[in-house]
């Protein structure tokens, strides 16, 4: 018996995905995004993505299921949409599709958390994820450290950012340095034609009591205030700024946090995997800092390819998958949206 097939709906933000997955393969995904409306307001708009949702679903369920996966929808054994974490508008709308779809087919639902998402995804590439890892999640919006043992059932959260996450602070430096929205790739971008050491910015939590006290937590809003205050020392000053070195300097204090901790987490649990996810995945020197101190550690890295770093379907889909092959219960049909939705919770019940 072929295992079942899955219906994967996201839609936490301005990224409408709709994925087809049996198994772990992935047959179809498909994203429509409303980035581009958002560029003259420097910030996601959530009536704007909202909207953008409604217009984009029909369009995007077809082109996933019907063109690319060339199924039929009677054929689909479950419906996997996002619960949460996210904008409250932009997941009713993807929930309400989800239940109507679930509805219609006769087909149990289950609300999924987006952000465990970003860790599930990573089955469809590199197959079957181990007994037990530690998960680094990085995004606009998360900067979290998971201990994993069923990604669809046993999810702890060891510590997360006590106040900007990586996403974020890279995207607000952006704003700083007049960088184009969003902040964050312009920002990656110019760090790898800079000098890493050409400026020394702190690192947060990393010394004295707050070491042991925050040992798996990162703030990165100290960090911020510092590139701000350097930026402006220098236009007081009437002097350049050297928006390169300012980036590839930030750059490294924000990644030297996020991969220490990541590889103290599994040493201090003896994980021999590390998987990361998010659409901070998707910067240079995370990767690359995180691949170096990986295999000096003799911990096993695992990273998403680019295309899954951002919101999508298919991690939905994963995750739904993973949900039905542990057992997990359907959510019930009158689950609502959890724009909090924690992090030791991947399936809404």
């Amino acid at each position: 018996m072929s295992d079942p097939l899955i219906l994967g709906i996201e839609s936490t933000c301005d990224e409408t995905g709709v994925a087809l997955v049996r198994g772990r393969e992935l047959l179809a995904d498909v994203t429509a995004t409303s980035m581009d409306q958002y560029a003259r307001f420097g910030g996601i708009i959530p009536e704007i993505a909202s909207r953008a949702h409604l217009e984009s679903f029909l369009p995007t369920l077809d082109a996933a299921a019907l063109e690319k996966a060339d199924v039929d929808l009677s054929e689909i054994d479950a419906v996997a949409v996002c619960a949460g974490p996210g904008l409250i508008g932009s997941l009713t709308v993807g929930i309400s599709a989800a239940k109507a779809l679930a509805a219609s087919l006769g087909a149990p639902i289950y609300g999924v958390n987006h952000v465990i998402g970003h860790l599930a995804v990573d089955e469809l590439v590199d197959g079957p994820l181990p007994e037990r890892f530690i998960g680094l999640i990085v995004s606009g919006g998360h900067s979290n450290l998971l201990s994993i043992r069923d990604i669809a059932t046993d999810v702890v959260e060891l510590g997360g950012t006590l106040d900007d996450a990586a996403g974020e602070a890279f995207d607000k430096v952006g704003r700083l340095l007049g960088l184009p929205y969003p902040g964050g790739p312009h920002v990656d971008r110019l760090s790898q034609e800079g000098d890493r050491s050409a400026i020394r910015f702190p690192r947060g939590l990393a010394a004295g009591k707050d070491k042991e006290r925050h040992r798996y937590d990162f703030s990165f809003s100290g960090l911020k205030t510092a590139v701000a205050r350097y930026v402006e020392s220098l236009e007081d000053a009437g002097r350049g700024v050297p928006s390169a070195d300012v980036c590839a300097a930030f750059s490294e204090a924000v990644n030297d946090s996020l991969t220490a901790k990541a590889v103290q987490a599994c040493l201090d649990t003896g994980c021999d995997t590390l998987v990361v996810g998010g659409g901070y995945s998707a910067n240079s020197r995370l990767r690359s800092l995180a691949a170096e101190r990986c295999e000096a550690a003799g911990i096993t890295l695992r990273l998403p390819p680019l295309r899954f770093c951002t919101d999508n379907g298919a991690q939905i889909a994963a995750l739904g998958s993973a949900a039905v092959r542990s057992g997990v219960a359907p959510s019930p049909m009158d689950f609502a949206p959890d724009s909090g939705m924690p992090l030791d919770v991947s399936v809404a019940h």
